[in-house]
């Protein structure tokens, strides 16, 4: 089953603009301008159960695979660990 991220809760929690704090030349920032996933969940569909436990989201999992790219992260478990501590990664991953 193909799991996908929920719709954002802004209205729940205090403003945070993360726009205000990533510079407009950053490294994921202009990566971000020529992704588009609009056609991605169609394409990928096919290759996913629809039973059992929804799996992560096709566009974050990409998404964080090119910041482990980007960043010369060689595990799922590296990519967590530097993501987890950079605000930068969150504006690519669209969190």
């Amino acid at each position: 089953m193909m799991g996908q991220l929920p719709a954002q809760q802004n209205a729940l929690f205090y403003e945070f603009c993360l726009e205000n704090h990533i510079p407009d030349d950053h490294l994921l920032r202009q990566i971000d301008q020529f992704l588009d996933f609009d056609q991605a969940r169609v394409h990928l569909d096919p290759f996913y159960s629809h039973t059992g436990r929804p799996s992560i989201d096709p566009e974050l999992m990409i998404r964080m695979l090119l910041i482990g790219y980007c960043y010369g992260c060689q595990s799922a478990s590296k990519i967590d660990q530097v993501s987890a501590c950079k605000i930068d990664h969150f504006k690519l991953i669209n969190i």
